[in-house]
């Protein structure tokens, strides 16, 4: 049996295929996410940093239907050249898929699959794409960059302590600081790292799909559930369970997610059988929990359950000799992904991303260095390259001028309307595609 290594994100519409491939896939894949289109499939790139992509040739969508998978592969090897995708397809759309092996996609497979072969394809792709990033590790969008500062370096001393161990940690930090990146340097480095770590946003689940997500179902729970649920607490069993957004999670849902981390055991959703779960947690918040507890709004004693180790990651503003250091890395990841003859980032560039807040914090000086990047025209990165927040928000003509909710609820309808169409999307906006990468990312669409 192939090593259980790697990180494999499955986009298929089939409920029924995404659940089985949750069931077959961890036996090969360290890490496994499923979506149901590619409408956030830029932004769980972006934060899952698949090794393989299994892609659904079609989706229900009224723009390039019978040719959505021949767009995404060309999407997804733009944004991720070491990336493998392979075609998951119907019989009668072998052609398609021969022709996306020809923009790239790494093979196909037929539907209905034999699981033999499906696991030899995605365990070859997951190979290749790891021995690529083993070439060239500074491209690996999940190695932990731990700069210089004195704040990350009493972090790293503390991850060397308890990474080992089975502690509890609470990861806090605002928005963009790499929070997510820290927990999967956490589990990497842990006795556990030959299981899956099973990452949940736990401020997107619905609160009437919670208790399924998390704990699973058995058919016939409700009018949709046709057959039994693996959930994510299963789904994690001897690995790593990581509660993004933990801080999101309602009052009165909070007392059921504390009685399975008590217990180390769900129900699931139907079911009388407590089903035991080997889990390590790490939960991660841009909230402040302690005056959530003083408020009410978040239960005292889940906090202290969750809160055994807690780092707290620094802002960018409070790193600065890191800032330079960490755009030279993403200007040499995004030169090789657009092509860019850059080799290195002008004094005075650097002068105007040292002197800037960051108030995104390391996304948001990632996203900075992408758009310098497509624009530059020489072979060093110029403070003429360099557009900063506030004029790139005066660059948008459909979207100029609102708030950030109501621009947040634009930009979420034109990607619904247009299937996750980027490029219709960005049209229907009124703005170029850099610009809405920039939006999906901003609001984790």
């Amino acid at each position: 049996m192939a090593a259980k290594t790697g990180r494999i994100l499955v986009v298929d519409d089939n409920a029924g295929i995404r659940r089985a491939l949750e069931i077959l896939l961890p036996t090969c894949f360290a890490e496994v996410q499923t979506i149901p289109s590619p409408a956030t499939l830029v932004t769980t790139l972006e934060r899952f940093r698949p090794d393989v992509v299994l892609l659904d040739m079609n989706f229900n969508t009224s723009i390039n239907t019978g040719n959505e998978g021949l767009f995404w592969v060309k999407e997804i090897k733009n944004m991720n050249p070491e990336v493998e995708v392979v075609l998951f397809t119907a019989y009668a759309d072998i052609a398609l898929a021969v022709e996306g092996m020809k923009r790239g996609a790494f093979d196909f497979i037929v539907k209905p699959w034999e699981n033999d072969k499906l696991m030899a394809t995605l365990a070859a792709a997951r190979d290749k794409a790891r021995k690529a990033l083993d070439c060239h590790p500074e491209r690996s969008e999940g190695s932990m960059f731990w700069g210089s500062s004195p704040a990350m370096t009493a972090i790293k001393r503390t991850l060397d302590k308890i990474a080992p161990t089975d502690a509890t940690v609470l990861i806090t930090g605002e928005n963009g600081t790499g929070k997510d990146v820290l927990a999967r340097e956490i589990h990497a480095r842990s006795l556990r790292n030959t299981r899956p770590m099973v990452a949940v946003d736990a401020g997107a689940i619905t609160e009437t799909l919670f208790e399924s997500e998390l704990f699973g179902h058995v058919k016939g729970a409700f009018t949709d559930a046709h057959t039994d649920h693996v959930g994510k607490f299963e789904q994690a069993d001897g690995g790593t369970l990581f509660l993004d957004e933990i801080g999101n999670i309602p009052l009165h849902l909070q007392a059921k997610l504390l009685r399975a981390i008590q217990n180390r055991s769900v129900v699931r959703v139907g079911g009388t059988e407590a089903i035991p779960v080997n889990i390590r947690l790490i939960c991660a918040t841009n909230m402040d929990l302690e005056a959530m507890v003083r408020e009410g709004r978040f239960r005292e004693d889940l906090y202290y359950r969750i809160n055994t180790v807690r780092i707290a990651l620094p802002p960018l503003r409070e790193r600065k000799e890191d800032i330079v250091p960490l755009a030279g890395i993403f200007l040499e990841r995004f030169a090789g992904k657009y092509h860019r003859p850059l080799t290195g980032i002008s004094p005075e560039a650097a002068r105007i991303l040292k002197s800037q807040r960051w108030g995104g914090n390391i996304r948001e000086l990632q996203n900075c260095v992408e758009k310098a990047v497509i624009l530059s025209e020489g072979k060093e990165l110029t403070a003429g390259d360099i557009q900063l927040e506030q004029e790139m928000k005066a660059s948008g003509a459909t979207i100029k001028a609102v708030s950030e909710a109501e621009e947040e609820r634009l930009v979420r309808e034109a990607m619904n309307n247009c299937g996750g169409n980027i490029s219709a999307a960005a049209k229907a906006l009124g703005v170029s595609r850099p610009t809405l990468y920039a939006k999906l990312k901003k609001y984790g669409l």
